[in-house]
Protein backbone atom coordinates (compact mmCIF):
# COMPACT_ATOMS: atom_id res chain seq x y z
CA UNK A 1 0.00 0.00 0.00
CA UNK A 2 0.80 3.30 -0.93
CA UNK A 3 1.90 5.87 1.82
CA UNK A 4 -0.69 8.30 0.32
CA UNK A 5 -3.64 5.61 0.20
CA UNK A 6 -3.12 5.37 3.97
CA UNK A 7 -3.44 9.39 3.65
CA UNK A 8 -6.52 9.33 1.52
CA UNK A 9 -8.25 6.40 3.87
CA UNK A 10 -7.45 8.77 7.19
CA UNK A 11 -9.00 11.59 5.80
CA UNK A 12 -12.19 9.57 4.45
CA UNK A 13 -12.29 8.50 7.60
CA UNK A 14 -12.76 12.11 8.93
CA UNK A 15 -15.68 13.00 6.51
CA UNK A 16 -17.29 9.80 7.32
CA UNK A 17 -16.86 10.91 11.47
CA UNK A 18 -18.29 14.72 10.26
CA UNK A 19 -21.15 12.92 8.59
CA UNK A 20 -22.06 11.02 11.25
CA UNK A 21 -21.89 14.05 13.64
CA UNK A 22 -24.08 16.07 11.24
CA UNK A 23 -25.57 14.34 8.79
CA UNK A 24 -29.75 14.38 9.99
CA UNK A 25 -29.45 16.28 13.46
CA UNK A 26 -31.76 18.68 14.68
CA UNK A 27 -30.33 21.76 13.81
CA UNK A 28 -31.33 23.10 16.81
CA UNK A 29 -28.51 21.15 18.40
CA UNK A 30 -26.09 22.28 16.06
CA UNK A 31 -25.52 25.64 18.20
CA UNK A 32 -26.64 24.15 21.97
CA UNK A 33 -23.83 24.18 24.71
CA UNK A 34 -23.63 22.02 27.56
CA UNK A 35 -22.54 24.81 29.40
CA UNK A 36 -21.62 28.42 28.68
CA UNK A 37 -18.20 27.57 28.43
CA UNK A 38 -18.30 24.65 25.95
CA UNK A 39 -17.65 24.63 21.94
CA UNK A 40 -20.90 23.54 19.99
CA UNK A 41 -21.05 20.94 16.64
CA UNK A 42 -21.18 23.96 14.32
CA UNK A 43 -17.69 25.50 15.63
CA UNK A 44 -16.37 21.87 16.02
CA UNK A 45 -17.22 20.81 12.47
CA UNK A 46 -16.74 24.65 11.20
CA UNK A 47 -13.39 24.82 12.92
CA UNK A 48 -12.11 21.37 11.76
CA UNK A 49 -13.51 22.16 8.35
CA UNK A 50 -11.10 25.37 8.39
CA UNK A 51 -8.10 23.65 10.10
CA UNK A 52 -7.89 20.84 7.02
CA UNK A 53 -8.66 23.79 4.41
CA UNK A 54 -5.83 26.15 6.07
CA UNK A 55 -2.94 23.63 6.14
CA UNK A 56 -3.53 21.39 2.95
CA UNK A 57 -4.48 24.62 1.08
CA UNK A 58 -0.94 25.99 2.25
CA UNK A 59 1.14 22.79 1.34
CA UNK A 60 -0.77 22.42 -1.64
CA UNK A 61 -0.01 26.19 -2.60
CA UNK A 62 -3.57 26.84 -3.77
CA UNK A 63 -6.35 29.53 -2.45
CA UNK A 64 -8.17 27.99 0.22
CA UNK A 65 -11.89 26.67 -0.64
CA UNK A 66 -13.25 28.71 2.03
CA UNK A 67 -12.71 31.98 0.08
CA UNK A 68 -12.20 30.13 -3.68
CA UNK A 69 -15.33 28.64 -3.11
CA UNK A 70 -17.46 31.50 -1.75
CA UNK A 71 -18.29 29.22 1.69
CA UNK A 72 -17.27 32.42 3.81
CA UNK A 73 -20.18 34.31 2.04
CA UNK A 74 -22.30 31.14 2.63
CA UNK A 75 -21.43 30.61 5.82
CA UNK A 76 -21.75 34.73 7.12
CA UNK A 77 -19.66 34.78 10.01
CA UNK A 78 -18.61 37.19 11.87
CA UNK A 79 -14.84 37.00 11.41
CA UNK A 80 -12.30 37.78 8.75
CA UNK A 81 -11.95 34.97 6.16
CA UNK A 82 -8.66 33.90 7.18
CA UNK A 83 -9.88 32.65 10.60
CA UNK A 84 -9.93 29.17 11.28
CA UNK A 85 -11.16 28.96 15.26
CA UNK A 86 -7.58 28.29 16.58
CA UNK A 87 -7.60 30.69 19.83
CA UNK A 88 -11.00 31.72 19.50
CA UNK A 89 -12.04 32.54 22.85
CA UNK A 90 -16.03 31.23 24.33
CA UNK A 91 -17.37 34.60 23.23
CA UNK A 92 -15.83 33.94 19.14
CA UNK A 93 -17.42 30.17 19.74
CA UNK A 94 -20.44 31.70 20.36
CA UNK A 95 -21.09 34.07 17.26
CA UNK A 96 -20.19 31.21 15.12
CA UNK A 97 -24.19 30.64 14.36
CA UNK A 98 -24.85 27.65 11.96
CA UNK A 99 -28.64 27.03 11.28
CA UNK A 100 -28.26 24.35 8.58
CA UNK A 101 -26.36 21.00 9.33
CA UNK A 102 -26.36 20.73 5.16
CA UNK A 103 -24.02 24.02 5.10
CA UNK A 104 -21.49 21.88 7.33
CA UNK A 105 -22.04 19.09 5.63
CA UNK A 106 -21.45 20.55 2.01
CA UNK A 107 -18.38 22.81 2.78
CA UNK A 108 -16.29 19.94 4.48
CA UNK A 109 -17.03 17.54 1.47
CA UNK A 110 -15.42 20.36 -1.07
CA UNK A 111 -12.58 20.24 1.80
CA UNK A 112 -12.34 16.54 1.59
CA UNK A 113 -12.69 16.57 -2.19
CA UNK A 114 -9.89 19.20 -2.94
CA UNK A 115 -7.54 17.54 -0.01
CA UNK A 116 -8.04 14.02 -1.46
CA UNK A 117 -6.88 15.78 -4.79
CA UNK A 118 -3.79 16.86 -3.73
CA UNK A 119 -2.77 13.96 -1.36
CA UNK A 120 -3.62 12.05 -4.52
CA UNK A 121 -0.88 13.06 -6.48
CA UNK A 122 1.91 12.83 -3.64
CA UNK A 123 4.76 10.23 -3.61
CA UNK A 124 6.16 8.89 -0.53
CA UNK A 125 9.30 11.06 -1.40
CA UNK A 126 7.13 14.47 -1.28
CA UNK A 127 5.86 13.50 2.37
CA UNK A 128 9.43 14.55 3.61
CA UNK A 129 9.70 17.89 2.58
CA UNK A 130 9.78 20.32 5.31
CA UNK A 131 6.78 22.82 4.52
CA UNK A 132 7.52 24.46 8.41
CA UNK A 133 10.61 25.76 9.56
CA UNK A 134 9.54 27.42 12.69
CA UNK A 135 9.80 24.05 14.71
CA UNK A 136 12.44 21.69 15.55
CA UNK A 137 12.45 19.39 13.82
CA UNK A 138 11.11 21.26 11.64
CA UNK A 139 7.68 20.19 9.84
CA UNK A 140 7.37 17.17 6.94
CA UNK A 141 4.72 17.31 4.29
CA UNK A 142 3.63 13.91 6.61
CA UNK A 143 3.83 15.33 9.30
CA UNK A 144 2.08 18.02 9.12
CA UNK A 145 -1.02 15.98 7.27
CA UNK A 146 -1.24 13.39 9.91
CA UNK A 147 -1.36 16.32 12.55
CA UNK A 148 -4.32 17.84 10.36
CA UNK A 149 -5.79 13.97 10.28
CA UNK A 150 -5.55 13.57 14.36
CA UNK A 151 -6.57 17.04 15.05
CA UNK A 152 -9.91 16.44 12.77
CA UNK A 153 -11.01 13.36 14.42
CA UNK A 154 -10.52 14.83 17.53
CA UNK A 155 -13.31 17.28 16.84
CA UNK A 156 -15.02 15.37 15.10
CA UNK A 157 -15.31 12.93 17.75
CA UNK A 158 -15.96 15.62 20.09
CA UNK A 159 -18.65 16.79 18.05
CA UNK A 160 -20.52 13.32 17.95
CA UNK A 161 -20.28 13.26 21.76
CA UNK A 162 -22.22 16.38 22.20
CA UNK A 163 -24.53 15.44 19.59
CA UNK A 164 -24.97 12.06 21.53
CA UNK A 165 -25.35 13.92 24.74
CA UNK A 166 -27.46 16.90 23.44
CA UNK A 167 -30.47 14.13 21.81
CA UNK A 168 -30.78 12.52 24.82
CA UNK A 169 -31.45 15.49 27.25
Amino acid sequence: MESRDLLLTAFDNVEEAVRGAVEGIDPQLLNARVDPEANTIAWLVWHLTRVQDDHVSEVAGVEQAYTANGWADRFELPFDPSAIGYGFSSTDVGRTQVSDPQLLIDHHADVHRRTAEFVGTLSAGDLDRVVDERWDPPVTLGVRLLSVVGDDLQHAGQAALLRGSLERR
